[in-house]
């Protein structure tokens, strides 16, 4: 269930000091926000490396990070990005959300019409990291990939992706994978929106009174889009599973701050 914040639009947080405005973490909070993984476990180790380093150098704080959604497809290892991050959950608050790839994972376990398109766009390496092989990939009927995916993929696997959000909300931050519906409220956002939408949110004219921190839209650096010096959403999706970039944002206060994993 989503979190009642009321409408993204029209109420202004003013900052008082007549410097640009900029969205704010409580005080003492501190996230880090990791962008579309897609399979790359070697960046995605990198990454936690980072970040466990850059959050012990900094003062104590209320650490948590957010995984943005599409751990799974294109890249070569999905099962091992899944169980890493679980891993890292044992060891720290990390809590991931519902990306559009993992939503056409779950329904392709069910319907061979979804595993089609899961197929089409990533799921087959997907399928594979779990120990489907090529000649049965290239043999086998899609009811018959059903069924091995039935046997390969674990059933606790299947039910943590399930358990995956579908928005987090953080002092002036919305985390949302693909983005939101900038005309509705926070609590009356889809689903499907929130995995899937790009317009009319990526070019949304007018300001919002919370900032959006995404991934789903690629592109080569990190996107800040602002709206009379107020950043309505930051795109970090870089495209790790083409480009060798694993991008993740960090925030605490008002500090924003980059953070890059990249193949060498």
């Amino acid at each position: 269930m989503l979190k009642t914040i009321g409408s993204l639009l029209g109420r202004k947080r003013p900052r008082g000091d007549g410097s640009s405005p900029a969205p704010a973490l409580p005080d003492g909070r501190r996230i880090y926000a990791i962008g579309d993984v897609h399979g790359r476990l070697d960046l995605f180790e990198q990454m936690i490396e980072r970040i466990e380093s850059d959050d012990a150098s900094r003062e104590k704080a209320d650490t948590l990070i957010i995984l943005l959604g599409d751990l799974v497809d294109r890249g070569p290892d999905s099962a091992g990005v899944i169980a890493a991050a679980r891993a890292w959950q044992n060891t720290r608050p990390v809590r991931m959300l519902m990306g559009n790839h993992e939503e056409m994972f779950l329904r392709s376990l069910n319907e061979e019409a979804a595993l089609r398109q899961f197929l089409r766009f990533g799921g087959r390496e997907t399928v594979m990291s779990y120990g489907l092989t090529r000649e049965e990939y290239r043999t086998l009927r899609h009811d018959e990939v059903m069924a091995r995916m039935e046997d390969l993929i674990p059933r606790e696997v299947v039910e943590w992706l399930e358990s995956a959000e579908d928005l987090i909300i953080e002092g002036d931050y919305v985390f949302a994978h693909a983005g939101i519906d900038p005309a509705v409220a926070i609590d009356a956002q889809s689903p499907s929106d929130l995995r899937w939408i790009r317009e009319p949110f990526l070019s949304h004219p007018d300001r919002m009174n919370m900032c959006v921190v995404h991934g789903h839209t690629i592109r080569d650096e990190v996107e800040i889009h602002r709206i009379s010096g107020w950043p309505n959403r930051i795109g970090i999706d870089t495209g790790a599973f083409r480009t060798g970039r694993l991008t993740a944002l960090g925030l605490q206060g008002s500090e924003r701050w980059v953070m890059e994993a990249s193949q060498t």
